[in-house]
């Protein structure tokens, strides 16, 4: 898997198809939206999904964690899916967290749905997270300074593609900010057609969608209300990364 390179308030950033984002210049990788313990969840309210979210969505992140080795995670919010999550951690998955700060300093941003520290896991849990010119938090604020690293939309887009139309979840950019897409296995999405996405890019921007082993872009323009593709529902697309 091949990153894709952008530039966000005067910095070079990395966007990695599996779904991180790497800022190589602090050594730092910001993952969002984990929603951890979102099967467990499910299953107090009786709703049976299979309890494997945690574990898949962990391998995922430690594959990441391989490939970049980052000197300091920034979870950005909704790690857990409840604020009871991180009490259901099976013990292997708490250890394979617990880890992950033995060899990197790892940041929880506190989301809507775990507003309180992850009890008995290891790092600093804060509301915001700032370095450099850049402010890691969960949920946009309309008219921050550029430099805003957000989640919180889970966005995603369709592409039409032989025949078909392709829909997966994406980052979303322009040069004031980023927006993450959601990580965890049980996630789902928000078009980034929607108003709520639309209104914080208000002079359009570039989407990323999520590809195997690379990512595909193009460029999203104010086309009225809500914010559209290119050329309607036929956009323009650009692969990038390789394989």
């Amino acid at each position: 898997m091949t990153a894709a390179p952008i530039h966000v308030a005067g910095e070079r950033l990395m966007l990695d198809p599996g779904g991180v984002l790497i800022w190589p210049a602090a050594g730092l990788l910001a993952v969002s939206d984990l929603h951890l313990e979102k099967g467990t969840a499910f299953a107090k309210r009786g709703m049976l999904l299979p309890p494997w979210d945690t574990q898949a969505t962990l391998d995922r992140l430690h594959f990441l964690l391989r490939k970049w080795r980052p000197q300091t995670v920034v979870a950005l919010g909704d790690s857990f899916h409840d604020r009871d999550g991180a009490d259901r951690l099976p013990a292997v998955e708490l250890d394979r967290i617990n880890r992950i700060a033995e060899t990197c300093r790892l940041v929880w941003v506190l989301g809507n749905h775990d507003p309180a520290p992850p009890a008995g896991c290891a790092g600093e849990a804060v509301a915001t997270f700032s370095a450099g010119p850049f402010v890691f938090r969960h949920e946009a604020e309309p008219g921050a300074p550029p430099g805003e690293i957000v989640g919180h939309h889970h966005p995603k887009a369709a592409i039409p593609t032989r025949g078909t139309t392709v829909a997966r979840p994406c980052f979303v950019t322009d040069t004031r900010r980023v927006m993450m897409p959601a990580f965890g296995a049980y996630t789902g999405g928000l078009d980034v057609r929607d108003p709520a996405i639309a209104r914080l890019f208000p002079r359009g921007g570039r989407a990323f969608l999520l590809g195997k082993d690379r990512l595909f872009s193009f460029a999203l323009t104010r086309g009225g209300n809500p914010l559209t593709a290119d050329r309607g529902n036929m956009p323009s697309v650009r692969t990038l990364g390789g394989g």
